[in-house]
């Protein structure tokens, strides 16, 4: 055979190798078996069951049990695929007391997969302590990708893609979601420039663009996208305040995932410094809301604790 056949039946493997889930980087199977691992995280569908892979229905399959968040929910994605395997739950109110006994039959040979109710595990959904716990016992692992609504979201709002930060859920309550806004703020004065990521509950959608609005400003682009991937698919893309004011006068229903575009580039002014210690010392000592805002606007800490100081005299004497 010519070095230059050679090459060419090389390049052909490696190019089938490249294709073929059977064969990992770690070299190849001489069964041509796809790799047994113990654990397995496997991303579900947000919405339309036609988005859940091949893969994922092989991986469950094959396991011995399926962890998951809500047993009703698997249930029925398990039936629409023909699957027959034993399920458990696991959810943040037993993943704690539960991960020692599951490391425990991971290591003793039992395949578990591991499932949210939506999406990728992890991401707001149970799973992590699980994770790590596994990672630090040398139990193998791995993932099947699949369906996201947060990036799903990301590249639909219209919202620079990268980089961005995934926050999860604000807080329920409006000072503690005004505090956390706040602090991500003040990151932005030192520096962050990122477009921004959260779910939040339909019914709590409109008060927690108000906060974000008078935290953020009511002309950051935003975008609110809702039911990904079901029917009644929805994105909208505005100012912060003029969804606030949407919702508010238009509740909203279903899955919501919340995207605030990236902080313009400006010099701290002394408005945006008294927002901001206002808004810290809502729930921050003066010594600790001048800290983190003397931090974030890069003055010198005497100077921001001196105006603290002033603020919360004049909050007093309002009082």
């Amino acid at each position: 055979m010519s070095s230059s056949s050679s090459s060419s039946e090389n390049n052909r493997s490696d190019a089938q190798c490249d294709r073929d889930p059977a064969i990992h980087s770690e070299g190849r199977s001489p069964s041509h078996a796809p790799r047994a691992f113990s654990l397995t995280l496997v991303a579900t569908p947000i919405g339309n069951l036609g988005d859940f892979s091949p893969r994922a229905v092989q991986a469950l399959a094959a396991a011995d049990v399926v962890l998951c968040e809500d047993t009703r929910t698997t249930a029925r994605l398990l039936i629409e695929n023909g699957i027959s395997v034993r399920t458990e739950a696991l959810h943040e109110h037993n993943e704690r007391q539960r991960v020692p006994a599951l490391i425990e039959r991971l290591q003793n040979g039992t395949n578990i997969a591991l499932v949210s109710d939506a999406g990728m595990p992890l991401l707001s959904d149970p799973g992590y302590r699980l994770v790590r716990a596994a990672i630090d016992a040398g139990v193998s692992l791995t993932v099947i990708p699949g369906p996201n609504a947060a990036l799903t979201a990301l590249v639909l709002s219209g919202l620079p893609p990268h980089p961005f930060m995934f926050v999860g859920f604000p807080p329920p309550r409006s000072a503690a979601r005004k505090e956390g806004f706040a602090k991500l703020h003040a990151a932005e004065r030192a520096g962050l420039s990122a477009t921004l990521i959260w779910h939040e509950a339909p019914h709590r959608l409109a008060e927690t663009l108000a906060d974000m609005a008078e935290i953020f400003g009511s002309t950051r682009p935003a975008a609110v996208a809702r039911e990904l991937t079901k029917r009644f698919e929805e994105v909208k893309r505005a100012s912060v305040a003029e969804l606030a004011a949407f919702y508010a006068e238009n509740p909203p229903r279903g899955e919501i995932t919340l995207l605030l575009g990236p902080a313009e580039e400006t010099e701290t002014s002394q408005d945006d410094l008294d927002t901001t210690l206002r808004t810290l010392l809502e729930t921050h000592s003066v010594k600790d809301a001048a800290s983190v805002a003397a931090t974030a606007a890069g003055l010198p800490r005497r100077t921001v604790y001196a105006r603290a100081l002033e603020l919360a005299a004049e909050s007093k004497k309002e009082d």
